[in-house]
């Protein structure tokens, strides 16, 4: 079982959902965005946990695990991410930001669109229709399923696994929630400085995080072309 923990670890080192988490935390009723969001994808990815483990016996999910993300594209993405943070970083952008600042201006004279106006007002079904979507399973997820199956412990034990793999893999999601139900005043007031902070301070924190980004799918696309 110790290789199936590791697998829910790697799994839940999900930049996609970091980042969505990072946006719903920076809208109003942060709460309800964040539950619509794990319900949906809890429904996602234990159903297909489930199927996984107990549809398909036969198939080999670790094979299909290497192949669901080939490491030629992860190579190709993190080395593109990497170009376009150092581009950023050396300044080089200026015309980009320019055309931002001019877009920005008109912006303010336009109402939001109709997304943002529904995730402005605390819309909880529209965060469990992303969570839905942005939830299928990757390879840490196959293969974990796949050493779950292997290790042949009962139907009940096998359930109660897979719940608890996802229990593990979108921490990320339920942290806050447990933050905001044990302690509701306190949290509230660390999300809006968290807001202040990144209003200050978020051009930064994006390079650093396209960073880290790029050289985990690098590093990612290289054990694997190699293994």
């Amino acid at each position: 079982m110790g290789r199936v923990f590791v697998f829910s670890l790697t799994a839940a080192l999900n930049p996609t959902l970091l980042a969505a988490v990072t946006v719903m935390l920076t809208l109003p009723s942060p709460k309800r965005l964040l539950l619509g969001y794990l319900l949906g994808a809890a429904l996602t990815s234990v159903t297909c946990g489930l199927l996984l483990v107990f549809l398909l016996p036969g198939s080999s999910t670790t094979s299909t695990a290497k192949h669901t993300v080939n490491p030629i594209i992860d190579l190709a993405l993190g080395v593109l991410i990497l170009l376009i943070v150092a581009r950023v970083g050396r300044g080089r952008d200026r015309r980009r930001r320019a055309w931002s600042d001019r877009r920005r201006e008109k912006a303010k004279h336009k109402p939001p669109p109709r997304w943002k106006r529904q995730m402005s007002e605390g819309a909880a079904r529209d965060t469990f229709v992303v969570g839905i979507l942005l939830s299928f399973p990757g390879a840490s997820y196959i293969a974990g399923m796949d050493a779950l199956h292997k290790q042949n412990i009962g139907t009940i034990a096998t359930v109660i696994a897979v719940l608890a793999f996802n229990v593990v893999m979108l921490l990320l999601v339920e942290f806050p929630l447990l933050a905001y139900a044990i302690r509701p005043d306190s949290t509230a007031a660390s999300v809006q400085q968290f807001k202040s902070w990144l209003s200050r301070h978020g051009g930064r924190a994006a390079l650093i995080g396209g960073s880290v980004v790029g050289i985990f799918l690098v590093a990612r696309g290289a054990i694997r072309l190699l293994s």
